[in-house]
């Protein structure tokens, strides 16, 4: 099977539209307030909800893989629940309608990623896997770009509304082209038998899945969530400059796919890889906290490094993956994801009420932003330490 196909380009085109729905409440975020009155905790709570429904399909989505193939599993539910989501989105006038489109939309991304990674591992070399499935991250980081400076444009000039017309219109028509085009690998042998419950009761997994669990949080959170309220309440920044900034920080993400991909094949250790990233991207949030407030600039730059140093995701599963029986690659693959963004959308939730109640002890914005930082640099540490502890098996 050649690695680029039709059907793989449509994957990746979903997964370019996954990456666009969990970022873009940042930018469309003073829009919503002015029309339909949400707030933040409100957009706290659809983000967080778009990641939990997403990781909570993982379970069902990775036996999907394995018993029925990535064709069905990701058309179908891409087409009823991105699709209908998004056009849900457009014609919410109270916030719950919001939160409600964005668990949908969460539902229907949910194997996107994952059916492009289990092609990857039932057709491909093992070497192969970490720098084709970073390739596929980085080239779906242009919807988290999407996100930003082009879909303000586009708001500007059709409405928000129309916009998420368009959006669920363009969803409809991927989820169409995967049903076509993607070629289902041959299926293992599922007599072997075993669940997720086998997977979990390998203790060499446990560390794996506690790095997972805390990896993408602070990216995913900020450039998804925070951004464009840290911006505007700190400094005041327009909406061009929350796009722009979001944009860099988009940019930095799609960099740090490309560039953890390849190490795996240059370096001998993905736990070393794995620790160095994560432990720099702790040292970039304490450098929001402690510098954050002191320019656009600087928090440019340092949301940058967050996004950059976060993007390990790739390794982590391919480390994993090195313990997973054959026959149970789809469900160990979608395992992982359920920690990533169960963790993602947790820490999501939680981080709205972090926020509130900083903000109502101390009265001041800068302060309140400070503990959400402190918040996701101590999650990030608890994931290091744990995972420090893992073993890795010996490559040739």
């Amino acid at each position: 099977m050649g690695i680029v196909t039709p059907g793989l380009i449509f994957l990746v085109a979903a997964y370019i539209m996954s990456q666009f729905y969990r970022a873009f409440l940042a930018v469309l975020a003073p829009e919503l307030q002015a029309d339909i009155g949400t707030t933040p905790a409100d957009l706290s709570l659809a983000s967080g909800l778009w990641f939990l429904c997403f990781a909570s399909m993982q379970i069902p989505v990775g036996e999907a893989l394995d018993r029925i193939g990535p064709r069905l599993t990701a058309s179908v539910l891409h087409l009823l629940c991105g699709a209908g989501g998004a056009m849900l989105f457009a014609w919410a006038t109270i916030p719950a309608h919001v939160i409600i489109a964005m668990a949908l939309i969460g539902v229907g991304c949910s194997p996107v990623l994952m059916a492009s990674y289990y092609i990857f591992a039932r057709a491909h070399a093992p070497a192969l896997f970490a720098t084709l499935a970073g390739v596929t991250l980085g080239i779906g980081t242009f919807g988290n770009l999407a996100g930003s400076l082009p879909l303000t444009f586009a708001v500007e000039v059709v409405g928000w509304r129309n916009t998420m017309r368009g959006l669920a219109v363009l969803t409809g028509i991927i989820a169409i082209g995967i049903f076509v085009f993607v070629k289902d690998p041959p299926k293992t042998d599922q007599s072997r038998g075993g669940s997720v419950l086998t997977l979990l009761a390998m203790p060499v997994l446990w560390p794996i899945l506690a790095i997972m669990a805390v990896n993408y949080v602070p990216a995913a959170a900020i450039r998804g969530l925070w951004a464009g309220p840290y911006l505007t309440d700190v400094f005041g920044a327009a909406p061009e400059v929350i796009g722009a900034v979001t944009l860099t920080m988009g940019l930095a993400m799609a960099a740090g796919n490309f560039i953890y991909g390849p190490l795996d094949r240059v370096l001998a250790s993905r736990k070393q890889i794995i620790l160095t990233g994560n432990l720099l991207g702790i040292t970039a949030l304490v450098g929001l906290v402690l510098f954050g407030g002191s320019s656009v600039v600087a928090s440019t730059l340092l949301l940058a490094a967050v996004g950059i140093t976060g993007a390990s995701f790739v390794v982590i599963i391919a480390h994993a993956r090195d313990f997973f029986p054959d026959h149970m690659t789809g469900r160990g693959v979608t395992l992982l994801n359920f920690f990533g963004m169960g963790g993602a959308g947790t820490f999501q939730a939680l981080s709205g009420p972090v926020w509130k109640s900083a903000f109502k002890s101390s009265g001041d914005h800068g302060t309140s932003y400070q503990v959400l930082f402190c918040f996701f640099a101590a999650a990030l540490a608890f994931g290091v330490l744990v995972y420090a502890f893992s073993r890795e098996e010996r490559r040739t």
